[in-house]
């Protein structure tokens, strides 16, 4: 059975805005390496409208983000979405009904999947479906955004604290 994870890099204050800070190389190495062992992962339309910025070879790119295209387009994804009606290589529409899909994937799939966007994981919270919740926090307080968490939760444990690279404190929780 697969294990359903919430991560994302955000601000001390709780927000996520991938335009307000970028991982410096050693967190952009570790999601390379990340995304390399997902069975997949889930999106909602914005974060994945975003993310198909990586299926396109770039002349600007360096090494390393021609590595992480290279990982992100080889790992299958499911996107949740209203309005969709195709998406792009290796990405699937997930359906409508929210629950059966995402269980399916946790029963059919081993490995880790990944949940893609604060709206979505707050529905997939709402359903009782996440199993862990991975919060990278960058010294950098915005003031304004799209907050993490969405709304109460509920109770959560922690299981685990890392550093990643030079300034990025990644704290891990389990629902309680």
């Amino acid at each position: 059975m697969a294990t359903l994870v919430f991560g994302m890099n955000l601000s001390l204050d709780g927000n996520v805005d991938h335009e307000a800070f970028a991982p410096g190389p050693a967190l952009f190495r570790h999601w390379i390496d990340h995304v390399r062992g997902l069975a997949g992962s889930v999106y909602g339309r914005r974060m994945y409208e975003i993310m198909r910025y990586w299926d396109d070879d770039r002349p600007e790119w360096s090494a390393a983000e021609q590595e992480f295209a290279a990982a992100w387009r080889r790992m299958p994804k499911w996107v949740v979405s209203r309005t969709l009606t195709s998406v792009g290589p290796n990405a699937t529409l997930a359906g409508n009904d929210l629950a059966a899909a995402i269980g399916d994937l946790k029963t059919r799939l081993a490995g880790e999947i990944t949940v893609s966007g604060p709206v979505l994981a707050g529905s997939l919270t709402d359903l009782g479906l996440i199993d862990e919740y991975r919060l990278y926090f960058h010294p950098v307080v915005l003031g304004s955004g799209t907050p993490f968490f969405a709304g109460p939760r509920p109770r959560l444990r922690l299981v685990a604290t890392d550093r990643v690279g030079e300034d990025v404190v990644r704290l891990t929780y389990a629902p309680a």
